[in-house]
C-alpha cells in the first residue's frame, strides 16, 4: 500500500474508553468498534513522516460483532484492524458509495491475504 517503513500503534480498550474517545473526536454518542487516528494529515503530518496513527479497537465491540456473526474473535478483530489501516492510508466510506465501494474491495483483498498467510 506504499508504506514500507510506516509505523502505527494499535490500542485495545473497552466499550467505555472507546465511547469516550468517539465523543470527544468525533462528536458522537457511544461505544463504535474502531477509529482511526491519522498522523499524515494536519499542520504537524511533516513532524514524524513514517507515522501513519492509531487504529483504536473496542475489544468489547468485536467480541460482539464476532459473535453475533458467529466468527471467530481474531477473524471480526482482523477486519476492524484493517478497516482502520484503510483509514490511516486515505481510504473513506463515509462521504461516498463509490468510495464505500473501493474501501470494501480493498478490505476484502487484503483479507484474503492475511487468510492466505495464516493458513
Amino acid at each position: 500500500m506504499g508504506c514500507l517503513d510506516a509505523q502505527l500503534s494499535v490500542v485495545i480498550v473497552s466499550d467505555d474508553q472507546i465511547a469516550s474517545l468517539n465523543e470527544a473526536y468525533l462528536n458522537h454518542t457511544g461505544p463504535t468498534n474502531v477509529i482511526s487516528f491519522p498522523m499524515q494529515e494536519g499542520a504537524f503530518s511533516d513532524v514524524t513522516p513514517g507515522l501513519l496513527g492509531d487504529v483504536v479497537i473496542s475489544a468489547d465491540t468485536a467480541h460482539r460483532e464476532a459473535t453475533d456473526a458467529g466468527m471467530p474473535l481474531i477473524e471480526r478483530f482482523n477486519q476492524l484492524l484493517i478497516h482502520g489501516i484503510l483509514h490511516l492510508v486515505g481510504y473513506d466510506h463515509v462521504h461516498s458509495d463509490e468510495k464505500a465501494a473501493v474501501m470494501e474491495k480493498k478490505s476484502c483483498e487484503l483479507m484474503k491475504l492475511l487468510d492466505n498467510k495464516q493458513g
